[in-house]
């Protein structure tokens, strides 16, 4: 397929077939000169290579480099060794700043030092030829994702109602004057529209990092509730931000938290029973354990503590999603979207103050689940009893494995979904980057399941540090490596696994339930679903 109405620049024209050339130089919608060159003038075809194939209308001979013969890596030599000013092998942000401005091009020195970072795979500062082919072609197929996006229509152009749409999906609504003034900032034809070249052509050198279609659809932790405050935030877009849906996401994250939670209040419990009571000599299984629950307290027995671990959501959700915006910001970063590791290490950070913040809950939330029936009254009352047989330390029992296990939890969960996503985005993103209902949930639940399964052992030792806190006194209280060694000698390594089955069983109901109530939620607070 011919992407016709790009052009090639005198720089480059020595390098295609002729048939290819004659094509190009016909068909200039800049108007020719040095003062309407764009960045499409040269790159246009060189990066097209990764979408041609043969095409049945180039009658040379030989087989045509443009339509992906076997001069095409020749034809982006050509333009690397353009853009290599000082002929090092590699192409850095002065390279590139001296390169491009002999193309008529003109981008930020922020700009492309993004650039660089994006493609530069081994750090060295620099891209070698490889890691330029590699980032263009991942970059303009990222592009054409967001292109299939805003084109409505799919008549392979955008007009301005179609802009105007997609950025009320966004939660944004200008004027149609407004969006005219969008479209003729990449319009170079004077037809209104924009067509597949003049985007990718506008967009093809700016850092691949601000993709705002696929950060909606790719929504994470505030859709996904298992239990677990551990997921490193979502990502918000600047239109988000400045009209207020990110605090409307927020609500209804919390809001589906809150139901998935207690509809599987029951499994919570019997886990953490399983977690402190749980041994060789005293086995305890799924059934035998709601048994035992319902024997010693009743049916109402099931959800004992649950009410602290939905109280705990709003105030947690709310200062991890302020420390990790603040975090972005000491981090150097005021870009919508960071790297995956910037993330990791921000939403780390960001998990470790909110926990920090409302750990006291945490212990209550266990006691209140370990307590026998009649034991408290309320939280007021166990907080109380806390306090005043323990002292204030007892609310912070177990806080070093918590903080430990966020690491890895955060990073596996970060990195599995991350990749599941890239995965179907390469394999399947053909017309859109929606992934879909299932997709989006099956990807959601396996990172979290492998999240929690690298965690576990760290999750099981703080719950017996908070539990042993209620031993009577004169007991000894064992430390975390006290605890581990404890543990792995008289039960061993699956005895750090305890309470792992109906951890597991909640995973599945825990997200479908988030999910069904998120979308509702979203829908009675007037965010748009796309």
């Amino acid at each position: 397929m011919h992407q016709r109405g790009s052009f090639v620049s005198p720089l480059l024209s020595g390098v295609f077939c002729q048939c290819r050339s004659e094509e190009y130089q016909g068909s200039d919608p800049g108007g020719g000169g040095g003062g309407g060159r764009t960045l499409g003038s040269t790159l246009a075809a060189a990066t097209a290579l990764s979408e041609h194939r043969h095409d049945e209308s180039c009658d040379s001979p030989h087989h045509c480099p443009v339509c992906g013969g076997p001069e095409q890596e020749h034809r982006l030599k050509v333009l690397f060794q353009i853009l290599d000013v000082n002929r090092d092998g590699g192409i850095c942000v002065n390279d590139l700043t001296i390169g491009l401005k002999k193309l008529g091009v003109h981008r930020t020195e922020h700009e492309l030092k993004k650039i660089v970072k994006a493609g530069d795979k081994d750090l060295d500062g620099q891209l070698d030829f490889e890691e330029f082919v590699h980032y263009l072609r991942d970059h303009e197929k990222k592009l054409r994702l967001v292109f299939k996006s805003l084109d409505k229509k799919n008549d392979g152009r955008i007009d301005s109602q179609e802009i105007m749409q997609s950025l009320r999906d966004l939660g944004v609504h200008i004027s149609e004057e407004q969006a005219e003034k969008i479209l003729k900032s990449m319009d170079k034809n004077g037809t209104m529209t924009i067509d597949w070249n003049e985007w990718r052509d506008y967009h093809l050198l700016h850092p691949a990092d601000n993709i705002p279609e696929i950060i909606l659809y790719w929504k994470h932790s505030t859709i996904f509730d298992v239990g677990e405050s551990m997921i490193v935030p979502d990502e918000f877009t600047a239109e988000e931000k400045k009209t207020g849906m990110w605090w409307r996401h927020l609500v209804a994250g919390g809001g589906a938290g809150a139901v998935s939670r207690t509809c599987t209040a029951p499994l919570d419990r019997l886990k953490v029973l399983m977690q402190v009571h749980a041994s060789r000599s005293n086995t305890m299984g799924i059934a035998g354990g709601f048994a035992q629950m319902i024997r010693e307290g009743g049916l109402r027995s099931l959800w004992r503590g649950n009410g602290m671990n939905v109280l705990k959501i709003a105030p947690e959700s709310a200062i991890k999603f302020m420390a990790y915006e603040q975090i972005k910001r000491l981090i150097g970063s005021n870009q919508e979207t960071l790297g995956i590791l910037e993330r990791l290490v921000a939403g780390s950070l960001a998990g470790a103050i909110a926990q920090s913040s409302i750990y006291p809950m945490e212990v209550l939330k266990t006691r209140l689940a370990l307590g026998r029936t009649g034991q408290y009254s309320g939280i007021v009352d166990c907080a109380k009893h806390i306090f005043k047989k323990e002292g204030l330390t007892a609310f912070y029992k177990g806080y070093i494995p918590n903080m430990l296990g966020i690491i890895p939890y955060a990073g596996i969960d970060l990195a599995v979904y991350e990749t599941l996503k890239n995965s179907w985005l390469q394999r399947f993103a053909t017309d859109s980057a929606d992934p879909g209902v299932f997709v989006l949930l099956a990807c959601g639940t396996m990172s979290s399941t492998c999240g929690q399964l690298a965690s576990y052992p760290l999750a099981l030792v703080r719950t017996r540090m908070q539990a042993q806190a209620a031993a009577q006194e004169g007991s000894p209280q064992m430390t975390m490596t006290g605890l581990f060694r404890h543990i792995v000698r008289t039960e061993g390594a699956i005895g750090l696994y305890r309470g792992l089955a109906p951890n597991f069983m909640k995973v599945i109901p825990a997200v479908s339930i988030s999910y069904v109530v998120y979308e509702n939620l979203k829908i009675t607070l007037g965010v748009q679903s796309r």
